[in-house]
């Protein structure tokens, strides 16, 4: 689509407006908050021909204009500029992840913290996760009876805890031999050579081999990591929901993981890592989102380890700087997941 110069303007400055004041906008107040060189006249008929595209549409007859889907993928995808975070606010969260770097629980709640605070939306983290599950350490806790919590930490810093019941109750000396065991023949293995070890172990330890190769299996067969969500009152607080159920049917889509792993999946996770990918009025594909934009980002190793993030809130959002807080804590959790498959 080519528009002029003056047009990319005004819609600019509508969206602009739009985002702060979510009313519609007039010719007038374009013109005199932004001291414009044309008249109100020019500027009407700019934004006739910018509705005539379908950019902008004109909720009532009496009414200003505000943008459409189409006007905003049109801002997102032409008119949005780089726009770094203040450097102070970088070297905050730098330094609040850095405290926590070496517990990958604790900058994946942290991530989706920031995410929340910094865009005052709705915030999904992924936990890195590979298509191939590789095994690092397992332990084996006795709690109570037969009971048995299984701890297993995959190459990355990915930790699946499981109870498994025994058939009779075992002393933790014993099982802590055998979680040593496994952890000194499994450490560095797939699932497929793990499953190579049977016949090499006593039953009770046989029984162990065989538990775990069925939760490497489950984790290959998960599209993404544990879920971390914050900010879901961010959504409910803003005016365009306040009446409606829209952000709750929204927000739906992040508290049901088989939803949110399915559109993951089907987008960000298709994408290089360190890249943007901004969903839309939900691009005609996700009926819950269609009063939502989503900005998402994967961040990882792309040959080992990776996972996403992101925001959800209306898609009367101010792109340009949370794309770019988006885009930053990506970059420190790449950052992150490098560090630790350098351990």
């Amino acid at each position: 689509m080519n528009l002029t110069d003056r047009q990319k303007l005004i819609l600019t400055l509508i969206i602009h407006e739009h985002i702060r004041t979510a009313q519609p906008v007039g010719s007038n107040s374009l013109v005199d908050k932004y001291n414009l060189a044309m008249s109100s006249a020019t500027v009407r008929n700019e934004m006739a021909a910018l509705t005539d595209c379908n950019l902008l549409r004109q909720p009532h007859t009496s009414a200003g204009r505000v943008p459409t889907e189409e006007g905003y993928r049109f801002f997102v995808g032409n008119l949005v500029g780089k726009s770094d975070l203040p450097t102070n606010t970088r070297r905050t969260i730098t330094h609040q992840f850095y405290q926590s770097r070496q517990d990958v629980e604790q900058w994946l709640k942290l991530a989706v913290s920031v995410l929340a605070n910094q865009s005052q939306m709705a915030s999904l983290v992924t936990a890195p996760h590979s298509e191939r599950a590789v095994f690092k350490h397992m332990e084996l806790i006795a709690t109570r009876g037969r009971q048995v919590l299984m701890v297993l930490v995959l190459m990355g810093g990915e930790i699946r805890q499981q109870f498994i019941s025994m058939p009779e109750p075992v002393t933790q000396e014993r099982l802590s031999q055998i979680a040593g065991q496994l952890s000194d023949l499994c450490v560095r293995c797939t699932a497929e050579n793990i499953a190579r070890l049977r016949g090499q172990l006593g039953p009770l330890g046989q029984e162990i081999l065989d538990i775990l190769l069925a939760e490497m299996a489950l984790i290959e067969e998960s599209a993404t990591g544990e879920i971390y969500l914050d900010g879901m009152t961010h959504m409910l607080s803003e005016p365009e929901f306040s009446e409606s159920d829209e952000a709750r049917q929204a927000l739906h889509i992040l508290q049901e993981p088989s939803l949110l792993q399915s559109l993951l999946a089907s987008t960000v996770m298709n994408t290089d890592v360190g890249g943007i990918q901004v969903l839309i009025g939900g691009e005609g594909t996700w009926e819950e989102l269609r009063q939502c934009s989503m900005i998402l980002a994967r961040y990882g190793d792309p040959k080992t380890l990776t996972g996403s993030l992101g925001v959800l809130g209306p898609i009367r959002m101010p792109y340009d700087r949370t794309i770019s807080t988006v885009q930053f804590v990506a970059n420190v959790l790449s950052d992150l997941v490098a560090e630790s498959l350098a351990v």
